[in-house]
């Protein structure tokens, strides 16, 4: 019997050192369904960790996630990318707004060359060579959304929300959204979504089909609760309009906020659903799956490479107006109020005045608080 030798294998990562702030990789031990380790075999997890700003992504952070996910996916031992962020607070809520408003606003050069690097996050995600899971551990907005529906899957914890912000905040949701949403809900749902930039909640996203599998993550006297603040007991009201996954109003509301407010979150079983996920791909053939999803994620690709390099030029130009005035609102205005004055911006601009000049300045929150 002839004894195997192992190979001495190349390097194929771009960077010997794929670290970058705000961004951990590691490999974890595969696990088959009955908790076993697979030796010798692991899970990728990518997680963003920048928890003081709700995960969101600097320009390092975005460099991070490319390289990792190349490393993962040259990775011969690897099963599963894992992609998450870091508490129960937020995946990610989208671009360093603080920087966006401090270092790119108002340069558009900068924010081109910015883009290029979030075009090649995302790409490298929609191209990576194992399965990516989004492990949804609180909030995905924003870009957050859009860099996690370019996933092959998602997993959330059902107090997380979903939703775009690009229209409230002087940006379009051109990062992905635009292009995965349409495929994911259907038209009508996705215009709404990216249009009226109202978040929903993991039920109501897990209905939509934008979620794999939703779990409960508050714990009330040690038993797992579903998401209080939100209707999970019925589909339709009694005008046979969706329901299910609406946020609750009125005496219900107050009674779901109390049982929040007596409850813990517990992310366990979120671990214990993307683990058992994780199993289920390690007993299939490597190459099929790999080429299954290839496959599958090519009406989401083809939408993303079709329109990604006019979106970025867009966004830079964007820059200089609409995206300077509500990075900068949202960056400085207070916590209760941080968005331009929409309707002074739009009778000013029907009445012809410039964006050079006072206008910025003129649609503040601040200005509004002199007033």
């Amino acid at each position: 019997m002839t004894a195997s030798v192992q190979r001495d294998f190349k390097n194929h990562d771009l960077v010997d050192d794929i670290s970058k702030p705000g961004v951990r990789y590691e490999k974890r031990p595969a696990k088959l369904p009955d908790g076993s380790v697979a030796a010798g075999l692991f899970n990728a997890w990518i997680t963003l960790d920048n928890p003081s700003q709700y995960n969101s992504y600097t320009t390092d952070m975005v460099k991070g996630v490319i390289l990792a996910m190349r490393a993962a996916s040259n990775s011969r031992d690897v099963n599963c990318v894992v992609f998450t962020g870091v508490g129960d607070k937020a995946f990610c809520t989208g671009g360093n707004t603080k920087e966006y408003a401090e270092y790119y606003a108002g340069h558009p050069q900068e924010y081109r060359q910015y883009m290029r690097l979030f075009n090649d996050m995302v790409s490298a995600i929609l191209l990576c060579d194992k399965p990516v899971i989004c492990r949804v551990n609180g909030m995905r907005i924003g870009g957050g959304q859009e860099i996690g529906m370019a996933c092959d899957f998602s997993v959330a914890q059902d107090l997380a929300r979903f939703g775009q912000a690009g229209p409230k905040h002087g940006s379009a949701p051109i990062g992905g959204a635009t292009d995965f949403l349409p495929v994911i809900v259907g038209a009508e749902r996705a215009m709404a979504a990216c249009v009226l930039c109202e978040p929903f909640s993991a039920h109501k996203a897990y209905q939509m089909g934008i979620l794999t599998d939703i779990v409960p993550a508050l714990k009330v006297d040690g038993k797992y609760v579903a998401n209080p603040l939100v209707e999970t007991q019925r589909m339709v009201d009694e005008f046979g309009r969706n329901t299910y996954g609406e946020a609750k109003t009125g005496d219900a509301a107050k009674a779901g906020k109390a049982v929040m407010a007596s409850g813990t979150v517990d992310l366990s079983m979120l671990d214990a659903r993307v683990e058992e996920l994780c199993a289920k791909m390690l007993l299939t053939f490597p190459d099929c799956t790999t080429k299954t999803i290839e496959e599958l994620r090519k009406p989401k690709l083809e939408a993303w490479d079709k329109n990604k390099e006019n979106s970025r030029a867009w966004l830079a130009l964007n820059m200089m107006t609409e995206a300077r005035a509500g990075f900068t609102a949202f960056n400085e205005g207070t916590k209760e109020d941080r968005e331009a004055d929409f309707v002074l911006l739009r009778q000013k601009l029907a009445a012809g005045q410039s964006w050079v000049g006072a206008l910025h300045d003129e649609i503040q929150p601040k200005a509004k608080r002199k007033g």
